[in-house]
């Protein structure tokens, strides 16, 4: 293997040059540079990660901790994430915690002890893991739930105001019985969006009613049992709003195995973009959540902590948007 001096010698400067070049330094004659680099391609030079590593005591890795890789909201958050790391030097190693604490945790020992450059987590609970990495220190985005008792940069979405875009949309379409599955309580999102369900109800002089909430997992079986649950009520509802993707599967799955034909008998809007949501018949209404952007934003806010680790840290709250589909058709049009 080529090393730092015989790239020095075939570019004619010196060692030092030639690790100002490999290390990105913007102080080198822009003339000298190219010659290195042409130099450094002609030799097939890799700098040793190792040793550059040691000095700089941080890796060029970032840890991004997720609760669900199999969830499609993730894999485009990820990607949103890869596209700024990428071109900034970084390398993005993904964590999944499955909503577990103690994954959560390893996780998080092992970003510390590998000296990891960052970490973007969307955390299982609460702040103690967070706030380990701030006190080593680490430079730590939180995405999509917010923190409390952590004092970070923060992306998230506005999980109220997508649920009552949902909820709206179903009551100025005709249904009456509005139910809503929502994720575990105590989570913020499933708690941000079941009050932005009640407050969609609350603006259009609708009761709450307790017998139509059901809280499922955030997954095809949690929103599976929870609709079959909803559907043995007397009287049954006549539409569901579904507060996350995989839920919304399960809820459709349960509505097909039953039956029960949407919009029909039953009016649905799920929440999270579901790839093939235009496809199926009939073709699902959803609140589309900017996963991407959030990925880039939550990347965006890791460069400039890295950057200026003393700056205030900011919160990010991107808008959701309602796509609609034939599965929330109104009544009238059924």
């Amino acid at each position: 293997m080529a090393t730092i001096y015989d790239v020095a010698r075939r570019a004619e400067v010196s060692p030092a040059t030639v690790s100002r070049v490999a290390n990105g330094h913007a102080n080198v004659d822009p003339t000298l540079a190219e010659r290195v680099r042409d130099a450094m391609r002609e030799l097939d030079y890799r700098p040793n990660a190792v040793a550059r590593n040691l000095r700089r005591s941080r890796t060029t890795l970032w840890a991004v901790i997720i609760s669900d890789i199999g969830n499609p909201f993730f894999t485009s958050v990820v990607r949103g994430v890869e596209d700024v790391a990428q071109p900034a030097g970084y390398s993005v190693v993904l964590c999944n915690s499955d909503e577990d604490l103690g994954k959560e945790g390893q996780y998080v020992d092992a970003a510390l002890a590998e000296q990891m450059a960052g970490v973007i987590i969307s955390p299982a609970g609460k702040a103690n893991h967070v706030n380990r990495l701030v006190d080593a220190r680490v430079p730590v985005v939180v995405i999509d739930r917010q923190q409390s008792g952590a004092h970070v940069d923060t992306v998230l979405v506005d999980n109220e105001q997508g649920a009552n875009l949902a909820t709206t949309h179903l009551i100025e379409s005709g249904y009456q019985r509005i139910a809503c599955v929502t994720g575990p309580a105590g989570v913020f999102t499933a708690n941000r969006r079941l009050r932005g369900y009640r407050q969609a109800l609350e603006e259009h002089g609708r009761p709450y009613e307790e017998e139509l909430v059901r809280h499922g997992d955030f997954r095809e079986e949690g929103g599976y049992r929870a609709m079959a649950a909803l559907m043995s009520l007397r009287p049954r509802p006549d539409a569901l709003f579904a507060t996350n993707n995989l839920m919304t599967v399960g809820a459709v799955e349960c509505l097909v195995d039953s039956r029960v034909a949407v919009p029909r008998q039953m009016g649905v809007v799920g929440f999270d973009g579901v790839p093939w949501a235009h496809l199926v018949r009939p073709s699902l209404t959803t609140v589309a959540q900017p996963t991407y952007e959030l990925g880039r934003e939550a990347a965006a806010l890791l460069t400039q902590r890295i950057a200026e680790p003393e700056r205030p840290p900011t919160t990010i709250t991107l808008e959701t948007k309602l796509q609609v589909r034939d599965s929330s058709l109104p009544m009238r049009q059924v």
